[in-house]
């Protein structure tokens, strides 16, 4: 089974920090600190993956809460998938992974959105992102 990605457990780490910064800058809220710990132990091991069942349940709480932030589906509705395609030209999902993304765990999701923006040859990464940052600077 997938773990969650220490980058992901960063990203959440960031996410409460601006959340909740530390009023004296020396100090954390709890869940910097309960995500730290998990975030420590895979620096320690040097493991790039936390087991979803194995994280303590304040840390599995507050990536929760961060993932909860998270956008849900990479989908740009531009769906090749549908057109037979066994990669998703505009989100980059494999049929598989388009047609089970409601029944998915957050952290199969996440591994997901991992490997799509690592990969970066889908459409929303490329065109459709180029396209988007184009009208926004039109409109500016």
């Amino acid at each position: 089974m997938a773990g969650i990605h220490i980058t992901d457990i960063e990203a959440a780490i960031n996410w409460w920090r601006e959340r909740s910064p530390s009023p004296d800058g020396l100090g954390a809220c709890a869940e910097v600190r309960a995500l730290a710990e998990v975030y420590g132990l895979l620096v320690y091991y040097r493991e790039s993956e936390c087991a979803e069942d194995g994280m303590p349940a304040a840390a599995k709480a507050a990536w929760m809460s961060w993932y909860e932030s998270t956008p849900d589906a990479p989908c740009i509705a531009i769906c090749s998938t549908s057109q037979g395609d066994a990669l998703c030209k505009g989100c980059g999902r494999t049929f598989d992974e388009v047609q089970h993304w409601p029944a998915m765990t957050p952290t199969e999701k996440r591994v997901t959105w991992r490997r799509i923006s690592l990969e970066a040859t889908a459409w929303r990464f490329n065109r459709y992102a180029e396209r988007a940052r184009e009208t926004q600077e039109v409109k500016s």
